[in-house]
């Protein structure tokens, strides 16, 4: 996997000398395996190069060649002219990307239909296809979002990264806002614990103290059954930095149903549960002695890592390195938050095992959250240099979800006990198991052990005034 480290020209640049040392080889033996679909693709794969090998001027040399287009959602010519050759490159690749996005899509949609690893095979084996390949090369953004995205493209990037650009539920914002919400006084209450430093959400009448709370509230409408949470508040917080309150609204709905956050908020957090257990088998794999140490303090998973779920670094971090995991967070999902606190953890293990379980917890509050705040570039390298196994992971879903679904059926055994037993003793027992009298019951040969706590339950685990379990 490609440093973020590295320049974007550099990236291509050594990807193509790695064409141009790889042997040529023959497209035509190989065209005649493939399908017709395929073989469309080759053709106009074939007219892109012809296209690109006409044209002198290559991608590094793009600035006066771009076309001016109405339509163009950001253009390129809005590149400070003091910017260095390198801002400069990276503003026009970002020009590109967001200009022709429903082309980028449509391409790697194609690309992923009739076959990636075969069009690969002939992109970076046939030096033929190297001109291709540099034509290609801004549609796979990936690299380009993990050294960070430009910040006046954050906006329209975020948004179309999450396919929010055009959601018609944008045109329901100003009607939510008319409504009243259960959730009113509870997101007025913690409005002003988020970000209570920044400027645009500081005092009580601020503008950003109002938006953020028309979003939070609108979204409580929407979605009942979550509502609001207040870490939630964290993450529209870092919308509403970045573009008006109503693409704000529609980014954060996106992300609630395609990004696992709806499932983390709910009432019962269980994909927190999932979340944090999955995370303690990573822990325990990559770092046995750092593991065994935090079990010998006592040093629970959910006490340093809750937050790091629930606000994606948001307060963790200071907002210029929190805001380059979002960026990676956008467009790879939760997988960051796993890999930035596997990495974390990795860089920090020789002073961790030092600390008693205090110790830790000041450590983690109060010098984890600055080691990075000159070289963000340091963290994302380190964080895709942390093994994360996707299978791995869906094997561990399913492990949580048995143990879960056992502990239910449990539950539900012990309740069904507990009520026979409260019918044997002529006891009226309550929805959770408890008697409703907390006194002696009269026939029953405990007397009151177990009443006057409000519970059925024997010294000796029996069950029944028989004395049989």
């Amino acid at each position: 996997m490609a440093s973020p480290a590295v320049s974007p020209d550099s990236s291509s640049h050594e990807a193509l000398s790695s064409v141009n040392s790889a042997p040529a080889c023959s497209p035509t033996s190989d065209s005649e395996n493939l399908s017709p679909d395929e073989l469309e693709l080759l053709a106009k794969l074939e007219e892109q190069n012809r296209l690109l090998e006409a044209d002198s001027k290559s991608m590094r040399s793009m600035n006066g060649s771009r076309r001016n287009s109405g339509s163009s959602l950001v253009s390129s010519s809005s590149a400070s002219s003091n910017l260095s050759h390198l801002e400069e490159d990276t503003w026009i690749l970002w020009g590109r990307i967001v200009n022709e996005w429903d082309e980028w899509r449509k391409k790697k949609e194609k690309l992923l239909k009739v076959g990636t690893a075969r069009w690969f095979y002939f992109i970076l084996t046939c030096s033929r296809w190297k001109l291709v390949f540099s034509g290609f090369y801004p549609f796979f953004p990936q690299e380009l979002i993990r050294k960070g995205i430009p910040h006046h493209f954050r906006a329209i990037v975020w948004q179309l990264l999450c396919s929010a650009t055009d959601m018609p539920v944008k045109n329901q914002y100003s009607e939510l806002l008319k409504m009243s919400s259960p959730c009113e006084k509870l997101i007025r209450r913690d409005i002003a614990r988020t970000y209570p430093e920044h400027e645009f959400f500081k005092g009580q009448d601020s503008l950003g103290q109002e938006v953020l709370f028309n979003v939070m509230k609108a979204y409580s409408l929407v979605d009942r059954e979550v509502g609001y949470c207040q870490g939630s508040a964290f993450i529209v917080g870092l919308l509403l930095m970045q573009m008006p309150e109503e693409e704000a609204f529609c980014v954060f709905v996106r992300l609630m149903q395609e990004y696992r956050l709806r499932e983390l908020f709910k009432p019962s957090m269980a994909e927190l549960g999932l979340c944090i257990y999955q995370f303690e088998y990573m822990l325990q794999e990559q770092l046995p002695e750092l593991n065994i140490h935090f079990r010998s303090q006592s040093f629970l998973t959910s006490m340093y890592a809750s937050s790091w779920f629930l606000t994606l670094f948001l307060t963790t971090f200071p907002l210029p390195v929190a805001t380059r995991v979002f960026d990676i967070f956008m467009y790879e999902g939760l997988e960051i938050v796993f890999r930035v606190g596997m990495a974390l953890l990795q860089f920090n293990q020789a002073e961790l095992v030092q600390l008693d379980m205090e110790g830790m917890s000041q450590y983690f509050q109060k010098v984890i959250p600055h080691q990075f705040d000159s070289c963000p570039d340091k963290l994302i390298l380190r964080a895709f240099q942390v093994k994360y196994n996707p299978k791995k992971m869906k094997r561990l879903e399913k492990e949580y979800a048995a143990i879960k679904n056992k502990e239910m059926e449990e539950q539900i055994e012990i309740k069904v006990r507990r009520g026979r037993a409260a019918a044997a003793w002529g006891c009226v027992s309550c929805p959770r198991g408890h008697s409703a009298h907390p006194g002696p019951h009269l026939g029953c040969p405990w007397g009151s052990l177990g009443h006057s706590q409000g519970h059925l339950t024997h010294p000796q685990g029996h069950l029944s005034p028989s004395g049989t379990a």
